[in-house]
């Protein structure tokens, strides 16, 4: 039995609580920052809570995941807005151009060149960061900083709609760092959107301009297996 403070509203209330706070002190207006409730392994009874509450965009990391859960939520809550923050491969893009609303994970020229063809086949354009691997760590996917100029070329050239950009720094390092780089990255390309920020440190990354931050154990708390 969960206690008052620890049910799903009450997370919800406590997180938006704080990220308010930390747009008052950085002087920042709090419609400018969108929390991404990450709801990825935790099943629709889960979920339906923070809907009902009224939050409506949440975060999955896997195309497939999605399929099997957001189609009869979005019957029920059809302004819910659902964001792909894990990877994606090239051969599912045209099912996350129909369930999506944003991607977060755009990272390579075969993305880059699917994407477009997703999108005509699907019948809409789903607006997309850039994945930028700020930490120098392939294993976490990420287009490489040197590379991220002519991979935005790419990408305008085809039309692909640029929502700005997105990273998870190194685990166990201090965030800001590496905040404040995908913003000077940002800027130094035209973007303004910088998805950043998990439960461990969204306000940090507030403070350094996040427009999205992507929250799951603080609103979820521990994830299901």
């Amino acid at each position: 039995m969960e206690s008052a403070a620890n049910t799903p509203t009450a997370r919800l209330e406590t997180v938006q609580a704080k990220i308010a706070k930390t747009c008052k002190i950085a002087r920042r207006e709090v419609d400018e920052v969108t929390l991404v409730a990450v709801s990825k392994t935790h099943a629709a009874e889960k979920i339906e809570p923070l809907l009902e509450a009224g939050h409506r965009v949440f975060g999955e990391n896997r195309v497939q995941e999605a399929q099997g859960k957001w189609p009869a939520l979005k019957e029920r809550f059809p302004d819910a807005q659902l964001h792909l923050i894990g990877s994606l491969q090239s051969n599912k893009a045209e099912d996350a151009a129909r369930l999506f609303d944003c991607i977060h994970s755009l990272d390579r020229m075969s993305l880059v060149k699917a994407l477009p063809k997703a999108f005509e086949k699907a019948g809409r354009q789903v607006p997309c960061f850039v994945q930028v691997d700020v930490g120098e760590e392939p294993q976490k996917g990420g287009c490489p900083i040197p590379e991220l100029p002519a991979l935005l070329d790419a990408a305008r050239e085809r039309e692909i709609p640029l929502a700005g950009l997105m990273c998870l720094p190194p685990a166990d390092i201090e965030p800001a760092p590496f905040f404040a780089l995908l913003d000077k990255l940002a800027r130094d390309n035209g973007l303004d959107g910088l998805s950043m920020g998990m439960s461990g440190d969204y306000e940090t990354a507030i403070m350094l301009g996040a427009t999205h931050v992507r929250v799951g154990s603080a609103l979820f708390g521990g994830r299901s297996p």
